[in-house]
């Protein structure tokens, strides 16, 4: 390791040690290395911009965040609400069950595991603590729980940095995404059912089964924006970012047209969150970028998958030591960070060793979002402490069955590939 990258790691430490947002961090630490090395600059300038303009596939990300805000809006959230009371509510601990379907609905509009917490999964919460139904720390656990999904179901922003970086197919990605987030979506209820029977949960008075059809109805178009999205993908109709355009149209007709939700007011303070939230993680991809590029120019990744080869070590042995590591930054950084930083450094070897990289790239991503409710550190659990006011030592308490099952869940997608690869191996991939 030569002694610049020393400098740029010490530096980069310091920053993030002191405060300094992780995106700022990184462009002044690469400065520092391109100074301590001699070169110019306006190389970091270049390498940022060419990195972002260049990027046809980053046009997803604020339009799948605009898409995002825009289904959010309005009425749109209660109908969707409805139809999961309606159709998993009845069953014990119903209220939780409810919370897990609904991120998982949700995690098709929104792709952001935060903004599902913050948004429906405050009203959740508010719902279950009603009457002292569940605890309030049960009730924060299993929404910061259930809203890691978001990122897993299409669309995701964390499949599209990853496609960036490694150039896997997007529209693979979301294909894969879909079973590990089932999975996901299925132990969380296993839990929560058994929780509820254990702890003696509420049950929900069942809305009765003629009302069934009328609720479904209601929230039908909402319910279509996935399916539309990878169709749009699948049917070689669009793009992965020009599906991502389409499905800022598809909302903005559904809640201003269909719905009628829409006012002028609102549609500019949804324009103006969506630029900001563009703005925010734009930054981060700028410094990654910049911080990829030095990466590559001192050969580190293949210096990496060369000693990985020397070493024989087995693709399974690889994976659970990514995996290992993941999760332990998961607790420190946020998922951008270590999509864009650091998983571009083992992707040489996953295609030394053969590994699947729509696997990957799922599974990685699956990781990152278990690092938001690790403790003591992770992003969910002071997101949720802080627009409810529930104490953050009882979510803790509470999320720990919950991380326990998930970890679960991502062990049995690495021992057994064919969880995220069987949808898209239907659909022609040959990876």
């Amino acid at each position: 390791m030569s002694f610049e990258i020393l400098i740029l790691l010490g530096s980069l430490f310091f920053l993030a040690g002191i405060g300094v947002p992780i995106a700022y961090a990184i462009i002044i630490a690469s400065m520092t290395y391109v100074v301590a090395s001699g070169g110019n600059v306006g190389t970091i300038h270049k390498s940022l911009v060419d990195g972002i303009y260049q990027s046809f596939l980053l046009l997803a990300v604020p339009l799948f965040i605009v898409a995002a805000n825009i289904m959010n809006a309005g009425s749109i959230s209660d109908r969707l609400l409805n139809f999961c009371i309606a159709t998993v509510g009845r069953f014990k601990g119903g209220l939780g069950h409810v919370n897990v379907m609904a991120s998982l609905i949700f995690s098709g509009m929104s792709g952001s595991a935060v903004a599902d917490a913050a948004g429906i999964g405050k009203i959740i919460i508010d719902m279950m603590r009603k009457d002292g139904r569940f605890p309030a720390g049960y009730a924060a656990a299993i929404t910061a729980a259930s809203a890691t999904i978001g990122p897993i179901i299409p669309p995701s922003i964390p499949m599209v940095l990853y496609a960036l970086v490694s150039n896997a197919s997007i529209g693979y990605l979301f294909l894969g995404g879909i079973g590990p987030g089932l999975l996901m979506g299925g132990v969380l209820m296993g839990m929560n059912f058994w929780m509820a029977h254990r702890r003696g949960f509420a049950t929900e008075t069942p809305v009765p089964m003629r009302d069934l059809p009328a609720v479904t109805f209601k929230a039908f178009p909402a319910l279509l924006m996935p399916a539309i999205l990878l169709y749009g993908i699948y049917g070689g109709v669009t793009t992965p970012t020009e599906a991502a355009a389409v499905a800022a149209a598809y909302a903005l007709i559904l809640a201003g047209v269909f719905y009628r939700q829409l006012t002028v007011k609102t549609i500019w303070n949804i324009l103006v969150d969506s630029a900001r939230s563009s703005a925010s993680v734009g930054i981060v991809i700028g410094g990654a970028l910049i911080l990829n590029y030095i990466v590559a120019s001192e050969n580190i990744p293949a210096m990496l998958s060369a000693y990985m080869a020397e070493m024989n070590v087995s693709p399974i042995m690889f994976l659970i030591g990514v995996n290992l590591l993941i999760l332990v930054l998961g607790c420190l950084l946020d998922a951008t960070t270590i999509i864009l930083v650091i998983v571009p450094l083992f992707i040489p070897t996953c295609r030394e060793l053969g590994i699947d990289l729509v696997h990957f790239g799922v599974v990685v991503v699956v990781n990152c979002m278990i690092g938001l409710i690790t403790p003591p550190y992770g992003i969910l659990l002071f997101v949720i402490n802080a627009v409810t006011q529930i104490p953050l030592n009882q979510i803790i308490r509470e999320v720990l069955p919950f991380l326990f099952i998930l970890v679960l869940a991502l062990a049995a997608m690495v021992f057994f590939p064919s969880i995220t690869l069987f949808l898209p191996r239907m659909f022609g991939y040959d990876g």
